[in-house]
């Protein structure tokens, strides 16, 4: 955070000076300040005195007033309980094409951004530019609007998308914001095509689904098809052939992208898969199904069979019986009791008093399936 504010030049001089001042002798955590201090003229002191003593860090409030913003600070609290706190802020602000830096060191201010305003004009503002400040930020309706825009426009970096989402699920958390406002955050990154921000996005909608199981019953259908509208563009642009020369990372990434469509319920990608595994089992040599892909397709036979129709379920367990490939039988084992037919899971538990699964994997067949009944 200090390292952001100052610039990288300035910090590397001072911590030299700091390091080349008390090489032989002990320190406090105020000899640093007071180093940074003469070297900056900031008064650091004072300054980080509100953050080495006492718990917790801010979340900022901001909208637009007049011309320019106002900004409100608050002790971030997960619990969404009010608490007295108050730090000296050192706020990095982007207004389109312009930073800003400046301290929130009251309550409230107000500052004056990217000059004349129009409202009309495609300006946003951002916040914690680079996620190198340590604090939550909270933008009015009108901000938080543009501030979309500019995602969906390809405005930020990689970091910065994380950043966003990462803040927007922790005001959802802490019931400072909704979880459509969230969902909303991660529709409009669905076009990304970074791995980094994809498994963030992946991992964000699948918490709000299994959440929604159990806060909102009557949500659940709405919050799958949104979910899954968000997972499926990043996964049909994967599609489920590994390219020549892509890295571990994607091949990883297009496993847990079928998998979560698969689980969710997808008919198209469950149809693919099914119509996958039935090459795979007149041909267990095929190259149809990838290492990366078994899985989904796996779990898209676990999502249709039933106690009548159990055809594929036989198929699975024979494929599993084939395999000499130790990883290979994990892989179908992990997946047997991922039914939504209670028979064909105590079916699949009840392996493990049987010779057909050896010892050690026994406990691989029990591994929660959060999406079966």
């Amino acid at each position: 955070m200090i390292h952001s504010y100052i610039g990288a030049e300035r910090f590397q001089i001072a911590l030299k000076k700091y390091i080349q001042k008390y090489a032989y002798s002990n320190a406090k955590t105020e000899d640093l300040w007071v180093v940074l201090e003469e070297e900056t003229g900031e008064p650091f002191k004072d300054f980080m005195s509100t953050w080495t003593k006492q718990p917790g860090f801010p979340i900022i409030n901001i909208k637009h007033k007049g011309k320019g913003i106002q900004v409100e600070q608050a002790q971030f609290v997960l619990d969404g309980s009010s608490r007295a706190g108050l730090w000296d802020v050192p706020i990095t602000l982007r207004c389109s094409s312009s930073t800003n830096k400046f301290i929130l060191k009251h309550k409230h201010d107000n500052f004056d951004v990217c000059g004349e305003r129009e409202r009309g004009g495609n300006i946003w503002i951002k916040l914690n530019v680079n996620e190198t400040g340590f604090y939550r930020v909270k933008y009015d309706k009108e901000i938080k609007t543009r501030l979309q825009n500019a995602l969906e426009a390809n405005e930020f970096s990689s970091m910065e998308k994380i950043g966003i989402l990462e803040n927007s699920l922790m005001l959802s958390i802490s019931r400072e914001d909704t979880l459509a406002s969230l969902l909303c955050i991660a529709y409009t990154c669905r076009e990304v095509a970074d791995y980094n921000v994809l498994t963030h996005i992946q991992a964000i909608t699948i918490t709000v689904y299994h959440v929604s199981i159990d806060a909102t019953p009557n949500l659940v259908a709405d919050i799958k098809k949104l979910v899954t509208k968000i997972l499926l563009p990043p996964t049909l642009k994967l599609g489920w052939d590994p390219k020549d020369g892509e890295g571990d990372l994607i091949v990883s990434l297009r496993e847990t992208l079928l998998v979560s469509l698969v689980k969710l319920g997808h008919d198209h990608t469950i149809s693919e898969g099914l119509r996958r595994f039935d090459t795979l089992i007149h041909d267990h040599n095929s190259s149809i199904l990838s290492p990366g892909t078994r899985k989904a397709a796996y779990l898209s036979v676990m999502q249709t069979v039933c106690s009548s129709n159990r055809f594929k379920y036989d198929s699975l367990r024979q494929l599993y019986k084939d395999f000499g490939d130790e990883e290979e039988k994990l892989h179908v084992l992990g997946t047997l009791s991922s039914c939504l037919d209670k028979d064909i899971v105590l079916e699949s538990l009840n392996l493990i008093f049987t010779n057909e699964i050896i010892s050690k994997w026994r406990s691989i067949i029990f591994l929660p399936n959060e999406f079966a009944n």
